[in-house]
């Protein structure tokens, strides 16, 4: 096949997979805070939290992610009014791109939240008393005991949310984002070529997904040397 189109426009591609990388990145950043948190308020005693963080999950989760990105896109639009950036061959639109990333952190807030809750429910409750019995408080015991064993336990998953999340940053060339799937779209319009743009695209989200979850295997294996269940 016939790829010699590259030569032309591989700074499409290059500076698509840039912006793809910032948006996942800033995305898993806040979207492991954001689940992190609303984990904590789901288990907490206090009833008023625990109803916002159910009402946050289910809501999030229930949802469509393209509907809750065109939803942000039409509330928060016109709050922000940021430049258009260049990123290589790219104009970013910064009063797009950061509705967009508030969607895509607050689906994976919501999903990272009951993976992160899983994680916590599967420490052995022994593990509460005796970090009381050692004279820890709730804060302490959380900080130091459990959520340390949690991310042991959640790591796999969590890795899976990571990656489907930077496959689903391409949901953001609905709304104008030139992202690396807009990126390929481009390329395809402007060379008049409709299949081979895509393929390429598609290549590099493998590479980006598959050198995540390798790197998180490795994690993984680092956190669980010298530990036995």
């Amino acid at each position: 096949m016939d790829y010699s189109f590259l030569l032309d426009y591989y700074n499409y591609f290059i500076s698509g997979t840039l912006v793809t990388l910032i948006i996942s990145i800033v995305t898993i950043i806040f979207g492991t805070i954001l689940g992190l948190v609303f984990a904590l308020m789901k288990i907490s005693s206090i009833r008023p939290f625990r109803w916002l963080a159910n009402i946050y999950i289910e809501v999030l989760r229930g949802t469509p992610m393209l509907v809750q990105i065109l939803i942000s896109m039409g509330l928060l639009r016109n709050f922000f009014s940021l430049p258009v950036v260049a990123i290589g061959v790219l104009d970013i639109d910064f009063g797009r791109l950061l509705p967009g990333i508030i969607a895509l952190s607050l689906n994976s807030g919501a999903y990272v939240a009951e993976i992160v809750r899983g994680g916590i429910n599967a420490v052995d409750a022994g593990q509460f008393e005796a970090s009381g019995a050692l004279g820890l408080n709730k804060s302490q015991t959380m900080r130091y005991i459990i959520l340390p064993q949690a991310l042991r336990n959640v790591l796999p998953p969590l890795g899976n949310e990571f990656i489907v999340l930077i496959k689903d940053s391409s949901l953001l060339s609905t709304i104008g984002i030139y992202e690396l799937m807009n990126s390929a779209q481009i390329v395809t319009t402007s060379a008049f070529i409709p299949l081979k743009p895509l393929y390429v695209a598609a290549g590099i989200y493998f590479i980006l997904t598959f050198s995540t979850s390798q790197l998180l295997k490795v994690w993984e294996k680092k956190l669980g040397k010298g530990y036995r269940r």
